[in-house]
């Protein structure tokens, strides 16, 4: 059998997750092969999958850039004198696929074009692997006892697999017309180190660590074989090296799992109790049964599996439990049914929700759990749809709903996209719809001054968006606004007991973020379905919390000492709930009555928390300078939400009753 032997190759897409271990393992085993990896840092891809040691290897160079750049790919081709491509860059989440079709249409089928043409313009290719799918031969027969063989129909079935196979066709057509020495491979399930969690097992493992629960799409019976990282990098390293070209090469597994059993042996490694952590949610639009490749052929170079599921799964859970950081915030991509989140040129955050998933016991919120709970009174005549679950009042509604047995489930879309909140409305048929999503700032509201375009399309267009989609569908939307609209001023002079009413107009510009609260707000009036709450420097008994009012100042170096509105969350929080349940519309402020200054705040602090904490004053002018958009300062009158519920305590009371008293430390 004749040995390949490439000198320059370009790998695409090598720094995500397979491609990562194939170059990984080329640029350590063969030093005098050059291996330049491009890649365009996508969602899922990140420099850190390429070890410290390729990176400082003498023979790697990494070029970040689109395949879809033919410039580039030209460019790259006669520069490093490139005799060899491994093409793995695509677009490959199958639930993408099936909200952004068009997106895989350009990554897969226009990028792989580009480079096909960039390789007969410029000549010079000896060797062009195509890394394709399984998925593109389309469903298996369950009782079928061969795997689908190099030469089966291609019959796909979803968007991301049709685009492979339009790849395939023109790396096909390129070979036979223009000769091009191309050699295809079609995989099974990949699973490991560095995989971005969108996928199944990453996605179980993390939210396994989590302690939230496992979604499994429609019965889990769907069956997929699993191969380990490592055995596909060697399986790519013996096509290089001893692959034919004109040929297909299943790599592929005859041990086979279903998605239920994935889900059981994830739990079994986590000591978790699979009927109360697993849950199964709504399946694909279409979910092929079943994959299964002959892979002989490859067999026959000389390649086998090496790595049993037993132990494969648990180096993988033992690398995400000592890299439980390494993609950032996965918020996104731990979604039952997540979509493209990032779009070339975002920044990898998620503001939207992650969809209900309890901790790791039965959850009255599942759409179906393995041990069903009893539909109460209260399930059947409330079900709230809730937006904001990364966020702090939105994570606190979940959990007032689970205490209150009231059913509830998380948007999933965004609320700038109209075409999202209407689907959101469809699958969970709400009763109510509660809107916490917004953007403060990151970390405050100084973020907005810099970033006013994104605060527009959350905090303006985005609630304008929800509101309009719920008087369309008849729905009452309980939407958490501010009071930080309002500066003391002569009609409400500071220490004078005379607060904003409801009726009053914002006067307060200070910060971008409250001009779109402010402006959102006015527009908001024109609907009758809306209940908008004034928040104010929100205070929890969760002293942990950095967006706590109390937390934030007792860790600031200098305080103002202003008397304040603010908004005791353990106490009004299950008021909101309760005010929805009696259809109540139009303002309130939001907050308990009377005023509360920094200074008496930090004296409660002192004589509850630590009789030691002390702190030092400055004045606004001084504070000024150390921040980029002035603050709000004010008193908001709380007569008309005493009037709806006369046992709300005043804020003094309500701090101590709710933060001090339940966390008072006792000093000897």
């Amino acid at each position: 059998m004749a040995t390949y032997k490439p000198k320059n190759i370009l790998i695409t897409g090598a720094a995500g997750f397979i491609a990562s271990h194939v170059a990984n393992r080329l640029v350590r085993n063969y030093p005098d092969y050059k291996v330049v990896v491009l890649d365009k840092l996508d969602y899922c891809s990140t420099l850190k999958n390429l070890s410290p040691e390729t990176r400082k290897s003498p023979n790697f160079r990494f070029v970040k850039g689109d395949i879809a750049s033919a410039d580039l790919v030209n460019y790259l081709l006669i520069t490093e004198s490139i005799d060899t491509i491994m093409h793995f860059a695509a677009q490959t989440h199958v639930d993408n696929s099936f909200g952004n079709s068009f997106e895989f249409t350009k990554n897969n089928i226009y990028g792989t074009h580009v480079l096909l043409e960039a390789c007969k313009v410029t000549g010079g290719i000896r060797r062009f692997i195509h890394v394709s799918t399984d998925e593109v031969y389309g469903e298996t027969d369950e009782d079928a006892v061969v795997g689908n063989h190099e030469a089966s129909q291609l019959l796909p079935t979803n968007p991301y697999a049709a685009t492979k196979a339009g790849a395939e066709m023109l790396v096909m057509a390129y070979s036979r017309s223009y000769g091009l020495p191309a050699i295809t491979t079609r995989g099974n399930n990949v699973y490991g180190p560095n995989q971005f969690p969108e996928k199944l097992i990453p996605k179980f493992i993390l939210l396994a660590m989590r302690g939230l629960q496992l979604p499994i799409h429609g019965d889990g019976s769907n069956v997929r074989s699993y191969l380990y990282c490592e055995d596909v990098a060697e399986a790519f390293e013996v096509i290089l090296h001893r692959g034919e070209v004109g040929q297909v090469y299943n790599i592929g597994t005859k041990k086979e799992r279903r998605v239920l059993d994935v889900a059981k042996d994830i739990c079994k490694l986590f000591d978790l109790d699979p009927n109360r952590v697993i849950r199964f949610v709504e399946d694909r639009p279409f979910n092929d049964q079943r994959y299964f490749l002959d892979d002989q052929k490859l067999k026959n170079l000389g390649w086998s599996e090496r790595t049993t599921w037993e132990e494969g799964l648990r180096k993988t859970m033992e690398w995400y439990t000592t890299h439980p950081d390494w993609w950032g915030d996965v918020t996104g991509a731990l979604l039952p049914h997540p979509r493209m989140l990032m779009m070339p040129g975002g920044e990898r955050n998620w503001t939207e929700e992650l969809v209900t998933m309890g901790s790791a016991s039965p959850k009255e919120n599942s759409t179906k759990t393995a041990e069903p709970a009893p539909v109460s009174e209260e399930k059947a005549k409330f079900k709230f749809l809730l937006y904001g679950r990364t966020g702090w009042i939105g994570g606190l509604l979940g959990e007032l709903c689970e205490k209150q047995n009231i059913p509830y489930e998380y948007g999933t879309g965004r609320l700038e996209d109209r075409t999202s909140l209407m689907l959101d409305i469809q699958r969970v048929k709400p009763t109510h719809v509660f809107n916490a999503a917004g953007v403060t700032g990151r970390p405050n509201v100084d973020w907005c001054e810099s970033h006013k375009q994104e605060t527009i399309r959350t905090n303006v267009v985005g609630t304008l968006n929800l509101a309009d989609v719920c008087r369309e569908n008849g729905l009452l939307l309980m939407n958490y606004a501010t009071g930080c609209i309002f500066e003391y001023d002569e009609g409400h002079l500071l220490g004078s007991g005379i607060g904003f009413k409801e009726e009053d107009k914002p006067n307060f510009t200070g910060s971008f973020y409250s001009k779109t609260k402010a402006m959102v707000e006015e527009l908001l009036k024109e609907y009758d379905n809306v209940c908008t709450l004034r928040v104010r420097m929100p205070i929890s008994s969760d002293l942990s919390n950095p967006r706590n009012f109390i937390t934030k100042i007792a860790r600031y170096d200098k305080v103002v000492n202003i008397p304040n509105s603010m908004t005791v969350l353990d106490e009004l929080l299950p008021l909101s709930i309760e005010m929805a349940k009696r259809d109540l519309r139009g303002i309130y402020n939001f907050t308990n009555p009377g005023v509360v200054s920094h200074n008496e705040i930090l004296e409660m602090y002192k004589k509850y928390m630590d009789p030691e904490f002390t702190w030092k004053n400055f004045t606004l002018e001084e504070q000024a300078k150390v921040i980029v958009a002035p603050r709000s300062n004010n008193e908001m009158d709380a007569s008309k939400l005493k009037k709806e519920f006369p046992e709300l305590l005043s804020i003094k009371e309500s701090i101590i009753k709710y933060v001090f008293e339940p966390n008072k430390k006792v000093h000897f």
